[in-house]
């Protein structure tokens, strides 16, 4: 038996993202979202409601800031104490684990699907799914950029603006496009 686009993509296979189920999750996400966006902050929730049951899992005392954006939110895992700030994105095709103590700047943008670089596969919709993994007390700056299959390391810092294309070192700082090893 054939597996299903989104047995596929959870599989890290190449996978079509124009698929009937995975339109049907990201629907659902975006319901999800636009609750999460439009309610009026409660401080006795440590999650929205919306995204709380979206997540795959989540610590105590998380918070997202509105706006926040995700593709499917149920490739999402949040630690204990984990803060995004306002119009963090999560493209979240593979599994995002976001660690304890983390905490991202406004408008950090997550990214785990990668477009096939043949013109005429990509216009098809064939892409494929990376994880990106954010280990303990990490801090990403404001802007930042994840792109697909990156690990940042515990108590890893990533400056604002910086675009992440590869692995981070546990209690490295990377700077600039691309991200670079900082000393401070």
């Amino acid at each position: 038996m054939s597996k299903t686009e989104r047995q596929k993509m959870q599989a890290g296979e190449w996978y079509c993202c124009l698929d009937g189920e995975l339109s049907a999750l990201r629907h659902q996400a975006r319901i999800a979202v636009h609750q999460h966006n439009a309610e009026l902050p409660d401080s006795s929730e440590n999650l929205s409601p919306p995204l709380a049951a979206l997540f795959a899992a989540h610590g105590e005392n998380c918070l997202v800031e509105a706006p926040f954006h995700c593709a499917y939110g149920i490739n999402i895992t949040l630690g204990c104490n984990v803060y995004l700030n306002a119009g963090c994105t999560i493209l979240d095709t593979a599994p995002v684990i976001i660690g304890d103590g983390a905490m991202l700047g406004p408008n950090v943008q997550i990214y785990c699907a990668q477009h096939h670089k043949d013109r005429a596969l990509r216009a098809q919709g064939l892409e494929i799914a990376r994880p990106v993994t954010l280990g303990t007390d990490v801090w990403i700056g404001g802007g930042a950029i994840l792109l697909p299959g990156v690990t940042i390391g515990d108590g890893a810092i990533v400056g604002a603006g910086a675009v992440v294309t590869r692995d981070v070192a546990a209690g490295e700082t990377v700077t600039g496009n691309p991200a670079r090893p900082r000393r401070l």
